[in-house]
């Protein structure tokens, strides 16, 4: 079973790289966004107590936003594995996806983290945001101050995963096929260290 953590910062063509991974290997793939949005169309218990985090413009919670992950994992489980996007974000994250992932029978094989130059992702923001409409893509000190964000958040979780030693850095500039490549032979060269 592969499970692996995809990283990267905003712009770093994690959308674009996670769906090709996904058909790949045939992975299932887990945004937090995602969940939060189907437990709350569903109106699901979590969803509720998540809606009136979100409604009052709080940060969800790990532990509501870890058992989502776990209901989520749970109902999705198959054979080959999940690709967990944005998730986790903290320790506490992570902690709790392998006491997840440990009830299942599984782990996560690895962490794989996108590294671009932080102008260029500048750069690759500003432009997205002339055709996408997004507001945070607009501004360069509001894309600099995700880069900060992003850095606090990731640089505890780097240092979780390579503990374990599954943390992968790759190279995330060039074309979508040459990142893509990067990252397979990351993968296969993991699971084929694993199988021997």
């Amino acid at each position: 079973m592969l499970n692996i953590v995809l990283f990267g910062p905003p712009g770093a063509g994690k959308g674009t790289q996670s769906a090709k991974l996904i058909e790949k290997y045939d992975l299932v793939h887990l945004s937090t966004g995602d969940v939060f949005r189907y437990n709350i169309k569903n109106e699901t218990e979590l969803g509720v107590l998540t809606k009136s985090y979100i409604d009052k413009g709080e940060l969800v919670p790990d532990e509501v936003t870890n058992n989502m992950v776990k209901d989520f994992v749970a109902r999705e489980m198959n054979e080959n594995g999940f690709i967990f996007d944005g998730y986790p974000r903290t320790i506490a994250q992570g902690e709790a996806l392998d006491q997840t992932l440990t009830l299942l029978g599984t782990e996560v094989t690895m962490m794989i983290a996108l590294e671009v130059d932080e102008d260029e992702l500048v750069k690759r923001l500003l432009e997205r945001g002339k055709t996408s409409g997004r507001i945070d893509d607009q501004d360069e000190d509001t894309i600099r101050n995700r880069f900060k964000v992003y850095a606090e958040e990731t640089s505890p979780l780097a240092s979780f995963y390579s503990d374990q030693e599954k943390y992968v850095g790759v190279h995330g500039m060039g074309t979508v096929e040459e990142i893509f490549y990067r990252l397979t032979h990351a993968i296969d060269s993991k699971n084929q260290t694993e199988r021997e």
